[in-house]
């Protein structure tokens, strides 16, 4: 059968055409700049018909329309994140997440932690970096792909620490609440406001100005480079640093069962043979690298980055927290100076919950002077002395100036934003 150069022409132009429709499709969801009508994002209410154009004839308009400020809280556990993650979690105009990187780790890794293949680490970061984009974007019913058992009619009760978040708990995303309901406890929150549903979280999400998440689980700042160099969005990281001495002695108090041979040492005075030390060093080696590449300040950080030290936050908490809100350009409302005033002035007994943030800050910070042994401290500032001296904390030379507070082991540093 022979075709015409005419037929043959008609096809050319025919699949040319199906395939230019094609990429239009793929690159207009794959950028969404415009998902729903609102009032500073393609709104279908403004008398001006301006915004309506560029969601009808450029939908890959690559820029941060809505002009929010997104924040990763950049951290390690037991770095004192969840206290850093409340100062952003109690502005009024503020919606914060807490860890919802965990339902990535727990659906693709549930053993991460143990796993040492980079091919793991690989699929962890790519998918954590998508779910990042489309929480930053107030795209809430994307987690859905990682919650177990999936959600039905988008709700549901198993969304990790949702009491933790200010914003899920309080109206419209709980109704149920009262006036006197206004300052809920995590649990409290569970119990009254029942199944979370993500359409209300998503709407309310879009109802504030900026949108702050806290993370333990992306080891590097260079981890988040395509994060940050998105056009779509305006990413600040908040990369926080505690002594890896603090860590380790909050950790095995924490995780008593994972760090069982920590404990041992610290007990008997002997090392067992086969402690893993990686539970330590994985720690500052990640330190080392990532404020290596935020101190180094190369373009794409500009004005992007804030290195910030746990023991300069708990010794001068409003102090750092106003540098901290004045490096996002976001203005500091009073409830976050309340809540400073009520929670960083606690006794002993405040502080009995392990995730718990009401606690004497200043004191929090020097408490492994007196949980480690010498032995184990020093072994640790062997193992870790260069990230001791990249971050200022200086070493101590014997137990006597251990636990010798009125010697400081945090040199006086300015770690100024590169911007």
């Amino acid at each position: 059968m022979q075709c015409s150069w005419k037929a043959v022409l008609l096809l050319a132009l025919a699949s040319i055409a199906i395939q230019y429709t094609a990429i239009r499709t793929f690159t207009a969801k794959s950028f969404h700049s415009c998902p729903i009508p609102n009032p500073v994002n393609c709104s279908l209410s403004q008398d001006t018909d301006v915004p309506d154009r560029l969601c009808d004839e450029n939908p890959t308009f690559p820029y941060n329309l809505s002009r929010k400020t997104h924040v990763l809280i950049l951290a390690t556990t037991r770095s004192g994140s969840s206290f850093v993650g409340q100062l952003f979690n109690q502005h009024f105009d503020v919606f914060y997440l807490f860890e919802p990187l965990y339902h990535v780790q727990y659906t693709l890794i549930p053993k991460l932690t143990q796993s040492k293949s980079t091919t793991d680490r690989r699929v962890m970061l790519g998918a954590s970096r998508d779910l990042l984009r489309s929480l930053y974007d107030c795209d809430l019913y994307f987690l859905e792909n990682y919650i177990k058992p999936q959600p039905v009619n988008h709700t549901t009760d198993r969304l990790f620490r949702r009491g933790a978040s200010k914003a899920l708990c309080s109206p419209p995303v709980c109704e149920s609440l009262g006036a006197v309901d206004l300052h809920l406890e995590e649990g409290d929150c569970v119990k009254k406001c029942g199944t979370l549903n993500l359409t209300l979280a998503t709407e309310s999400c879009r109802e504030h100005g900026h949108v702050a998440i806290k993370t333990v689980r992306v080891p590097e700042v260079s981890d988040l480079r395509a994060l940050v160099e998105d056009p779509r969005l305006n990413l600040k990281v908040i990369q926080l640093v505690r002594d890896p001495r603090g860590i380790l002695a909050s950790r095995s108090e924490t995780f008593r069962d994972t760090y069982r041979l920590w404990r041992i040492w610290d007990g008997t005075g002997r090392k067992p043979y086969n402690l893993d030390v990686t539970q330590l060093t994985t720690v500052c080696e990640d330190f080392w690298n990532s404020v290596s590449t935020g101190l180094n300040r190369p373009p794409w950080l500009k004005g992007k980055y804030m290195l910030v030290r746990y023991e300069d936050l708990a010794r001068n908490p409003m102090k750092k927290t106003e540098e901290i809100y004045d490096f996002l350009g976001i203005p500091m409302d009073s409830n976050v100076e309340r809540w400073i005033q009520n929670n960083t002035r606690g006794d002993r007994s405040s502080s009995k919950h392990k995730y718990g943030t009401v606690r004497n800050s200043a004191a929090t910070a020097e408490k492994w002077r007196f949980r480690l042994s010498y032995e184990i401290v020093a072994f640790t500032q062997h193992a870790c002395q260069q990230v001791l001296a990249q971050l200022g904390y200086k070493t101590a030379g014997s137990e006597e100036e251990l636990k010798n507070l009125s010697i400081s082991l945090v040199e006086e540093r300015d770690f100024l934003p590169f911007s």
